[in-house]
């Protein structure tokens, strides 16, 4: 194992304290329990944002901490849900007396402790709301979940939503608003390499010299099947076709594209996949009104790549377009 780290326990704290000293000027990190939020938290009168999740999808979700995306963010350790204690005090941090909106990716320890988290919450007289992001069309179930996974289709979500509670939609819109972008947005993911998480000190799963995981999750989960690597363009279509077919989209759609890098995957392949991935969407009568391409929401230093389509009208192309000032995502401001 290579990985410029101390040593493996010690991996979330540190890098918790390399994100304070980086980005002093947008957040502000607790370390007892590890909870990043915004420099300017709590925001009164706007609903807070919160989510989390296990470290190394990174910038996911400490990089989305913000004006005009999240409030708060719950690292867990590497593929581990945060607990129940962190969200619950990030969740205070982030409080301005609107209301709290917690997103959450469809993993079986996320959802409970979020949910545990909430009960906290409403014991403390705190209103609160969860939506949940479940866009893997890959498989049904997986290792980790009951039901489909939550992929790409979170960041885009932190995006929009974190654009409407800035704008001042209160909790029950934000959780519509929500439940509509969740409904209408579908990913799908390959892995051409394993990832290394510190503790176990080898890689997560085993691939041939010539072989590619075909739906792999970001926690290194198995995916749809198995098959020998192919060009650029047929990884494209591989994944495009199933994202495209399981809504469906219909022609004339406006879509936001997001073509993402899980890590150890350079920007210039990315761009490749997006080539494909336009011209697809083209042929199927779609016009691609946004895009987003690059490492947002990464599994270590897998090489791969995730495609992620979202249906979007006019509100939510003025909503991707507001001020976003984060330490991973920033534009209009």
């Amino acid at each position: 194992m290579k990985k410029l780290i101390n040593s493996p326990e010690n991996v979330v704290r540190e890098a918790l304290e390399g994100i304070a000293l980086a980005h002093a000027d947008r957040v502000r990190v607790s370390l007892d329990p590890f909870y990043i939020v915004r420099k300017d938290a709590p925001v009164k009168g706007k609903v807070g944002l919160v989510s989390g999740g296990g470290s190394g999808h990174e910038p996911m979700h400490g990089g989305f901490v913000g004006l005009g995306m999240l409030d708060a963010a719950c690292p867990g350790h590497v593929f581990t849900s945060p607990t129940p204690d962190q969200m619950f005090e990030a969740s205070k941090a982030a409080n301005g007396g609107a209301g709290i909106l917690h997103i959450v990716k469809n993993y079986t320890g996320d959802v409970m402790n979020f949910d545990l988290a909430a009960d906290m919450l409403r014991e403390e007289k705190i209103d609160v709301a969860s939506v949940l992001t479940d866009d893997d069309v890959a498989v049904q179930d997986s290792l980790w979940t009951a039901g489909r996974r939550g992929v790409g289709l979170t960041v885009l979500m932190e995006k929009l939503l974190g654009a409407a509670a800035e704008k001042g939609a209160d909790l029950a819109n934000l959780k519509t608003l929500g439940d509509s972008i969740r409904a209408t947005g579908r990913s799908m993911g390959l892995a051409l390499t394993s990832c290394t998480v510190p503790h176990a000190g080898k890689p997560s799963f085993e691939l041939g010299e010539n072989e590619m995981e075909l739906g792999i999750g970001i926690h290194g989960e198995p995916g749809r099947k198995r098959v020998p690597i192919a060009p650029a363009d047929e990884i494209a279509e591989m994944l495009m076709e199933p994202v495209l077919s399981d809504l469906p989209f219909k022609h004339g759609d406006n879509i936001i594209l997001f073509v993402n890098g899980m890590g150890g995957t350079p920007l210039i392949e990315l761009y490749i996949i997006y080539r494909k991935a336009a011209e697809i969407a083209g042929k199927h009568g779609l016009k691609i009104v946004r895009n987003l391409v690059g490492s947002y929401i990464t599994s270590l230093e897998m090489a791969g790549t995730s495609i992620t389509a979202l249906r979007a009208d006019d509100n939510l192309i003025s909503l991707w377009d507001a001020p976003v000032n984060t330490p991973a995502l920033r534009w209009g401001v």
